[in-house]
């Protein structure tokens, strides 16, 4: 058995400005539970344009336990995450949403787990609250790219779950600026092991993952993990080769055994479905073209525009710009 960690609990948040002061509660709480310590709460407020800043600024100078690292936009969850985990100073690092669907109270459970032996706590989300046709969506999401990364990733588990420090610091020496943490943590290797957990209603307000930024995070995942898509376009151009090859054939035979007529149909449908194909996998190669592009421009992941509490006033540097070369 591993002895009790000092705990960081990261936490990015954006426009919660409704949930902030039950997170806080509830989160300080169950880290009170913890022997241990002095465990803390890294905050990063991602350019929030309600009053969630505020809160969490007020909040901070109350509290020694709480960090906060507001920056200076919305750079999106995927990044906010990377800020917190540059900002936590404990051994174990604790992720969980800001919307409190990620119980607070399940963070023991976490911390019990690691101390048998495992750098990976994730969990696994159980019982979902959203609609049947988001939650097929999940089902079907995780399992596809699963079955694409040549990597092992778990199926039906997200950014929550708890990491050692040798973890954390592997992953923040990758430089991508297009982040998938769940599958960046599993790359990372060593013991991991899955915790179900239910997955609680979100407690007030409404959901700042649109449709499209899911898909955006879904995309990230499959390009980031898997060259599948790529190596499915040229199996394709392939049979498309064959079916031609075949087709021409055909065609000939049409023409000089059956002295049959040739319409237009079968050709319009070809070259459509051809047309298609061609366009769809050039979309892909594009993607895949633009993250190289984004990330040979080197610029920082994120910029941050103050830091709030303990570590702050300890004189920690509130200048990390996350200048990762």
């Amino acid at each position: 058995m591993i002895d009790s960690p000092r705990v960081s609990v990261a936490i990015p948040i954006y426009n919660e400005e409704e949930v902030v002061p039950l997170l806080i509660q509830r989160t300080t709480t169950a880290l009170d539970g913890l022997p241990g310590g002095p465990h803390e709460v890294v905050l990063v407020d991602d350019g929030s344009s309600d009053r969630t800043a505020e809160i969490l600024e007020s909040a901070a100078l109350e509290d020694p336990r709480l960090v906060v690292v507001a920056l200076s936009r919305n750079f999106g969850h995927q990044t906010a995450l990377a800020a917190a985990l540059d900002h936590c100073s404990g051994g174990v690092v604790v992720l969980m949403d800001g919307d409190l669907q990620d119980p607070p109270e399940a963070i023991p459970t976490l911390v019990e787990t690691y101390r048998q032996g495992y750098d990976v706590v994730y969990v696994q989300r159980v019982n979902r609250k959203e609609a049947w046709w988001l939650r097929l969506c999940y089902y079907l999401f995780y399992r596809l790219l699963a079955a694409l990364s040549p990597i092992k990733l778990p199926v039906d588990a997200g950014d929550f779950g708890l990491m050692s420090r040798r973890v954390v610091d592997e992953i923040r020496r990758m430089p991508e600026h297009h982040r998938y943490l769940r599958g960046m943590r599993s790359w990372v290797g060593f013991r991991q092991i899955g915790v179900p957990i239910e997955r609680s209603a979100r407690q007030a307000g409404i959901t700042k993952y649109s449709p499209l930024k899911l898909l955006k995070l879904a995309s990230d995942g499959i390009f980031a993990f898997s060259i599948v898509p790529l190596r499915a376009a040229a199996i394709l151009g392939a049979l498309a080769i064959g079916a031609s090859f075949l087709f021409a054939l055909y065609a000939l035979y049409v023409k000089f055994w059956l002295h049959a007529p040739q319409g237009f149909t079968a050709l319009l449908i070809v070259m459509t479905f051809l047309s298609g194909v061609n366009l769809f996998f050039l979309g892909i190669i594009g993607e895949y073209v633009g993250r190289v592009y984004e990330e040979a421009k080197a610029r920082p992941h994120y910029i941050v525009r103050k830091v709030v509490g303990r570590r702050a006033l300890l004189g920690a540097s509130t200048t990390r710009t996350r200048l990762r070369v």
